[in-house]
């Protein structure tokens, strides 16, 4: 077996969960994981090591969700679910959408460990024990900066 093929068979169900985390539509969390590896595959050779594997897999996953959220705003404002969820209620659902955005941002802003320990955990489902063994530190380690990100995160949101 050759070493991507037994990257992707470990770590393609943890990208996947990740991206369907972010898009909670099943079938394009499928497409963008495809495509996730496939732009690994093309650009293997800028993967410096500075992050983990998983990590490095998940910002490219992020990018192509992204790179698909610009494309789909510019042919459709709003994805049927989000018409169907609150068809009466346009200003909650910009309300809604702005609080998403601010809370994206203040993730992106957040300095490392707390940024990438709050995305393991909460996008990619990892449990602290993961985490910990990701960074070679305690469980309790992951646990106290999950909550310090979490508390940075929602500063300003109270």
């Amino acid at each position: 077996m050759e070493p991507f093929e037994e990257i992707y068979r470990e770590l393609s169900p943890q990208v996947y969960r990740y991206l369907l985390a972010l898009c909670r539509d099943r079938h394009l969390a499928e497409e963008l994981t495809q495509e996730t590896f496939f732009q690994a595959i093309q650009h293997i050779d800028t993967f410096r090591g500075d992050c983990r594997l998983f990590v490095w897999l998940c910002q490219i996953g992020k990018r192509q969700y992204l790179s698909w959220l610009r494309r789909q705003s510019c042919s459709d404002p709003l994805p049927e679910s989000r018409e169907a969820a609150s068809p009466q209620d346009p200003e909650s659902d910009l309300l809604d959408r702005e609080s998403v955005m601010e809370l994206h941002h203040r993730l992106h802003r957040l300095p490392e460990p707390y940024r990438e320990v709050f995305s393991l955990r909460v996008f990619g489902e990892l449990s602290f024990r993961q985490i910990a063994q990701l960074f070679e530190k305690s469980e309790n380690w992951a646990r106290v900066t999950y909550h310090r990100a979490k508390l940075k995160l929602q500063e300003g949101f109270l």
